[in-house]
């Protein structure tokens, strides 16, 4: 009898140790945007970070984690703020800095697959690719 409330002490740690994480973490929501925005230098950081050509920060490293599923999933797991700073980024780097937009679109999408899976939020968006 002991072994099996062990046992099932075991189980339920497990249980509640492997539940697959519902949202992403809301720890970076507050990250001034704007300020990464304004600055070349620390916006082509985060690039660099996401593709693989320079050490990320605590906040890009999550992201660069995080970045594959929520494409994969439409951002289901990402909080209002998350969505909103996502909206906000990719706009600027698709107006302002599309270079730098192909640089994480080689990475993230290969085979164009989000690309056509946004393709009419871009166009209602008035972004052209």
């Amino acid at each position: 009898m002991k072994y099996l409330a062990v046992f099932v002490l075991l189980c339920l740690c497990t249980l509640v140790w492997c539940k697959p994480q519902a949202k992403y973490t809301t720890r970076y929501d507050n990250v001034d945007l704007d300020a990464i925005i304004r600055s070349d230098r620390l916006l082509k950081n985060y690039v660099d970070c996401m593709v693989g050509r320079k050490k990320c920060t605590k906040d890009g490293e999550e992201l660069k984690r995080n970045l594959p599923d929520a494409l994969q999933t439409a951002c289901s797991k990402c909080s209002e703020a998350q969505k909103a700073g996502s909206r906000k980024i990719i706009r600027h780097l698709i107006t302002n800095r599309p270079q730098w937009f192909r640089e994480l679109e080689v990475i993230y999408d290969p085979q164009g697959v989000y690309r056509r899976a946004y393709n009419e939020e871009l166009k209602r968006e008035k972004l052209t690719l």
